[in-house]
């Protein structure tokens, strides 16, 4: 069971705006704060996100075939999240719909640093 994910960022007051405004919109908030790491989630709900500078001082980079996947409650909230996640600094990788032929309806975005992440729901049709 995945407990968090965390991603790396070189700007992190920039990238907390962007994950503030995604998290709100999922009704939670930051879970854990300090130095130069931040988490998002819910302690003893499901699995956090976190962001940090890297470690070992050098600039972050993005994982190619990385992503991180928001379960979203329906493809309201889907369209909500990809419109949040534009509106701050976030770029488009595939707007919302469905997405073959099992009920999967989402949509893909790049957080500012270049992560890349979906919303998604399943048997949205």
């Amino acid at each position: 069971m995945i407990g968090y994910v965390t991603l790396g960022t070189s700007d992190l007051p920039r990238a907390a705006r962007f994950y503030d405004a995604i998290a709100a919109e999922m009704g939670t908030g930051r879970m854990m704060e300090f130095g130069e790491f931040i988490a998002w989630g819910t302690p003893g709900g499901g699995a956090g996100i976190g962001l940090t500078k890297p470690f070992d001082g050098k600039a972050a980079s993005v994982g190619n075939g990385v992503m991180v996947a928001l379960e979203a409650k329906d493809p309201a909230q889907v369209q909500r999240l990809y419109e949040i996640a534009l509106a701050n600094g976030g770029t488009d990788e595939g707007a919302p719909g469905p997405r073959g032929d099992g009920g999967f309806y989402a949509a893909y975005f790049r957080d500012p640093d270049g992560n890349k992440l979906n919303a998604f729901v399943m048997d949205a049709g």
